[in-house]
This record gives C-alpha cells, structure tokens and sequence, in this order.
C-alpha cells in the first residue's frame, strides 16, 4: 500500500503565550512511500517525524493537507479503520496479559463480518508469533520477558490484523546496543517476509540508514531530502543533511575557492573545476583522507586509535569547526607517531562544499582518469620539478593512484 502525502501540515498552539502565533511541527510535506518499502522518517528530536506518524494513524489530524493510503484519503478517517499498526517506544504491553493474549487483543474487538472465533484468532496469534519467533514464549507475561522480546511480542501484535501500513515510533531506543541491533535485523526480516509498507520513526541515523530502503531527512517540520540511504549520504543536499547523518561524524573546515582551487588555510587541497571564487563550508567524510606524505592537506597530530581494520588519526587544524579532526584509514598503512604534524592527500568524492551564507551544495566536477583524480599536492603550492625534471605534480599523481589502487585491492 503506497502512502501519500499532500500539503500535509500540523500546527499547535503555541504555549509561551507572550509569544502568541502557532508553532509548524509538520511544514507542507509532499512525498510518496512506494508500495512495500520500509522508510525511515529521520530527524533530530522535535523535528515532527513523530507528529507525522501519528497523522498517518489518526491520532491527530492535520492543519492542512491530505493523506492517501493508494488511492483513497483516508485523512478524516477514524484510526481504528484505516488498517494500521502502531508500535509503540514504550511496547505498551498489558501487563497481565500473557503474550498471547496481548497479540490476540486486536482481534477481540472484532465486529461484524471481521469477527473471528477464538480458534482462529489463536491459530492466526500463533502465526504471526512463528514470524517474529516468539511462538514458545506464549504463555509467559511481559514482565518475563526480556526488552527485545517485548518488542517482538508489539510488533507481533501490530501485524495480527494485517495491516495496510505499519508504524514504528522509536521501537529500538529502550534497548541496550547488543539487543538494538539485533531487532533491527529482526524488523528488516519481518518488513521483507510480510511486504507491509512499513514507516520507521528515529533519531539514530544509523538506524535509518541500516535497515531503511529510502530515508527521509526533516529539520524543523521541514523535509530537507529524500532517497535512498547511500545515496543522501554521499550526496547530501545542504550543510545540515550532511552534518546529521555519518559515525564517526563529516569533518568541517572553512574554506574559500579561489581559481578553482580549494584552500583550507594557505594550502590548496584540491582542484574544484567550475566553482566561482567564493567562501566555504568544506566537509570532508572520515573515510575521504589519504595518507601521504607529501600530500598538500596538513594538520597537526593528536594521536592515533587502533580499530583492527582501520585506523583513525586524530588531528587537529586551525581552520577546523571543531576541536578535533578524524580521518580513517586502512590499518595497512604506518602512521609515524614521533611526528608532529601528519599529511594528507583527499578523495573528491568525500569532499563536500557548502555555500557559506545559504549552506547549499555547491557541486563541482570530479577530473582525472576514472574519476580518481585526488586533486592537488603540495607540488601545485611551489610549482616546481623533482631532480630528473619532472613535473612533481604528475609523478605524485601517479603515486597517489598506486597507492589508492593497493588499497582497493586489500579491501
């Protein structure tokens, strides 16, 4: 069942009455969720994601704005007739009601020709327990149970009455990290096996992107974009899109533009073909750093974590929008600790620019052979040849590309 938005906007009284006005929890929202995707409403706390769950629902209903489940608007709806499931942060388990019971629930309250008997409602409890493995844990009370079974036994409970849409708000953040993955793995297989349309609400954009086929980034009540996770990862809209999703977090510099070269303090770090001259905000993605001696991004070592399979350098620069800068990289390569300062060549692709007043993108095209042209070296800074009379600029790019070639194939 595909959902639609049109216009959909929510506005509450505002309670600092001095103030006056309303406050816009959910802004003129237009987007489609195609029929059986799983979609994560992703956003810092008060941004509306969870406000727009519960006009999906009918728990409240909008300012403005309708909503469509395929071709019927279902806005001025009753909830309990529009064919959704709900789970809840908090599970919202009846305490002394075994699992059973709490499953078979929605069933109970039944009319009409959709009545069941008490044979099937159990056949049809015990069906959807199997799905969310449950099923030998039925005769047991919430309180028996631990956080991650709670929430398979809401989620069986969401699922009993076949749902046209079902809604997760929050259902992983009561669990430790160990339990919070595993029911993510759990929510994809169950969302996969049962093709519902499933609407998942967080602010853990690791969450979202892990288990989500399209995301839907909000700020303010305001969808800031839409797409598939990897994408809107590498391809961020705006400064604030970027900033929000990525673990460990973007790197940000202020930077200027100048002759299509991107400074970062008085070094040129890489060549920005079709960029005017201009102020920026530089991101660069943790993975986007090269270690390289005589690349042209300098910084000052902190010191370096060992993480097994990679490497992360902490370093810091005087033109960074934090105290500390995180590059990762292969755990292959040798970092010389008794250094002060470390160098670095960048990848273009894990470079991001942002206009300095508006924080929109600014895009530029990617150069060089197979779009791995690592921009600048410390060669394009001096202009000048090696001892043989070369040009440094062309032997390090020949170097750069070796080495990033090795690295590829350890991976």
């Amino acid at each position: 069942m595909k959902v639609v938005f049109e216009n959909l906007t929510k506005k509450f009284p505002n309670r600092n009455k001095k103030a006056g006005g309303e406050v816009v929890a959910v802004d003129h929202f237009n987007f489609q969720i195609p029929d059986g995707k799983l979609v994560g409403l992703l956003g810092p706390s008060g941004c509306g994601k969870s406000t727009a769950l519960f006009m999906i629902c009918g728990l409240q209903k909008p300012t403005e704005g309708r909503i469509y489940f395929g071709e019927d608007d279902v806005t001025d709806i009753p909830p309990e007739h529009r064919g959704v499931g709900i789970v809840f942060q908090n599970y919202a388990l009846y305490p002394h009601l075994t699992v059973r019971q709490n499953i078979v629930f929605p069933l109970e309250n039944l009319k009409g020709s959709e009545k069941m008997s008490r044979e099937a409602m159990n056949e049809k409890a015990l069906e959807v327990a199997k799905l969310v493995q449950i099923d030998q844990l039925m005769d047991r009370k919430p309180n028996e149970l631990s956080g991650g079974q709670q929430q398979r036994v809401a989620i069986a409970r969401a699922l009993v009455k076949m749902p046209k849409v079902l809604l997760l708000d929050e259902p992983l953040s009561n669990l430790d990290a160990r339990l919070r993955l595993q029911t993510r793995e759990e929510i994809k297989r169950i969302q996969r096996e049962t093709r519902v349309t499933t609407i998942f609400v967080t602010h853990d954009q690791e969450e979202a992107m892990s288990i989500s086929d399209e995301i839907v980034v909000m700020k303010e009540g305001v969808l800031q974009q839409i797409g598939a996770p990897q994408q809107v990862y590498d391809d961020p809209i705006n400064l604030f899109v970027a900033k929000f999703l990525g673990t460990p977090p973007i790197n940000m510099f202020d930077g200027n533009v100048v002759g299509e070269k991107l400074f970062i303090g008085e070094e040129a770090v890489l060549i920005c073909p079709g960029v005017k001259d201009m102020a920026v905000h530089v991101g660069i993605r943790p993975e986007g750093f090269i270690l390289d001696e005589n690349g042209p991004f300098t910084c000052e070592l902190s010191r370096v974590e060992v993480m097994g399979r990679d490497i992360s350098v902490i370093s810091t620069h005087k033109d960074a929008q934090s105290v500390s800068i995180r590059s990762i990289i292969d755990a292959m390569n040798d970092v010389d600790t008794t250094k002060a300062q470390v160098r670095f060549s960048l990848k273009p692709k894990k470079v991001l620019l942002f206009d300095r007043e508006t924080e929109e993108r600014v895009y530029f095209s990617i150069q060089g052979k197979s779009g791995d042209n690592y921009g600048l070296t410390d060669s394009v800074n001096s202009g000048k040849e090696d001892d043989q009379g070369n040009n440094r600029e062309e032997v390090h790019l020949i170097h750069r590309q070796e080495a990033e070639n090795q690295t590829e194939g350890r991976a």
